[in-house]
């Protein structure tokens, strides 16, 4: 068993947990309420930026140039993602940039960020990495479990096709090896933080979507200005 296979079978779980949580299975089923969706895709945009500028911040500090090629590639695909999936979503959904501009992240979204970003400043480069690790494979893992049961006039169908996707794949698959390789080469000390990195991203990622779902913000007391 690799590495990444044991941090899937050690969170095996909450991984089962996010893929049926009400968010999932209504998305699944094509019955999340087109509200809900909506403002889900304004977090996700946020999220997304936030997620690229810490796979470029990470990348910044790898080992050798694969490495760096790599995660700066990435936090590329991230804002391509954002710019192509969600401007269509948003045009459909009449989000216009005032109200993208007007809607602050979320507490989940911002705390999910504020997590990744400090890992890729001030954690070992295997740690940043293994923290960076949940969104691409858990999304990837979900798009393709509602793929297999989605109808070709799915109304979340752009969404879903995005991280079914060949391309999607690949780019998993090379973050899997590079956190397998980042593995082999560290101290157990290390691959225990990895192991925390990897356990907290993937709450993360529950968080976000029970976030969504609720359509939690922030309490008005301790709103952050728009």
């Amino acid at each position: 068993m690799s590495f990444t296979q044991e941090l899937w079978s050690h969170t095996a779980d909450l991984q089962t947990h996010i893929r049926n949580m009400p968010f999932n299975a209504e998305l699944a089923a094509g019955t999340l309420p087109s509200a809900t969706f909506r403002e889900y895709i304004i977090q996700d945009a946020h999220y997304l930026e936030g997620f690229a500028r810490a796979l470029a911040l990470a990348g910044s500090r790898g080992p050798d140039a694969p490495a760096i090629a790599q995660l700066a590639g990435s936090a590329n695909g991230a804002i391509a993602v954002e710019r192509q999936l969600h401007a269509e979503y948003m045009t459909l959904y009449g989000v216009s940039p005032a109200d993208f501009a007007g809607t602050p992240p979320s507490q989940a979204c911002d705390h999910y960020v504020s997590f990744l970003i400090r890992s890729a400043a001030v954690d070992p480069f295997a740690v940043a990495v293994t923290a960076l690790l949940p969104c691409f494979w858990i999304y990837q893992r979900v798009g393709v479990s509602i793929h297999e049961r989605a109808a070709a006039d799915h109304p979340y169908r752009a969404w879903i096709d995005t991280y079914a996707s060949d391309d999607f794949a690949q780019s998993v698959q090379r973050m899997l090896d590079l956190t397998d390789a980042l593995a082999a080469q560290a101290d157990d000390p290390t691959r225990g933080a990895m192991r925390d990195a990897f356990v907290r991203s993937s709450w993360h990622e529950w968080r976000f979507w029970d976030s969504a779902y609720h359509r939690e913000g922030w309490p008005e007391a301790i709103s952050p200005p728009a």
